[in-house]
């Protein structure tokens, strides 16, 4: 192996084992991140107005995005790799999206996480990430930059 890329892996791995290691600390490992996600894709289910939008993008498709929803909060806060999706590509187009959606979104991730999150720490990191990934999920989905525009607005 060159040894640049022998540098990088070994970075990365002891990286990872400092991650892991700050993670545990807080309660949050692979096994939480399971019935994190498992628990609240449950509630997103049952949710009254974002059941209805996730039904119609993951109809027959649930155990394929559960895996990956899996791989994708082991990848944010374990730095596993595990994960190797197009977030902003995957929120295109999906019918009867809005910004609420999103607000109402990280409602469920926080009453979820009440129930699931082993400690405070744990509940403050998670809803941190979610609110920055939620964050730049709208921007990407719905910002125009013309509405930044003093003339475009009337002002």
């Amino acid at each position: 192996m060159h040894p640049d890329l022998s540098a990088r892996a070994a970075r990365s791995a002891a990286l990872q084992e400092q991650t892991a290691a700050e993670m545990q600390a807080i309660g949050v490992d692979q096994a939480l991140i399971i019935t994190l996600v498992e628990t609240f894709y449950q509630n997103v289910r049952a949710h009254p107005e974002l059941g209805p939008v996730f039904d119609a993008r993951l109809a027959g498709r649930w155990p394929q995005h559960m895996e990956k929803m899996v791989a994708f909060w082991s990848s944010v806060t374990l730095r596993t790799g595990a994960y190797g999706g197009k977030p902003v590509q995957a929120h295109l187009g999906v019918a009867q999206m809005t910004p609420e959606l999103f607000h109402q979104w990280l409602a469920l991730f926080s009453k979820t996480l009440d129930a699931v999150a082993p400690s405070q720490e744990a509940k403050t990191w998670f809803m941190a990430t979610a609110e920055r990934i939620a964050k730049s999920l709208m921007l990407s989905l719905f910002y125009n930059p013309a509405l930044d525009d003093p003339l475009v607005r009337g002002g």
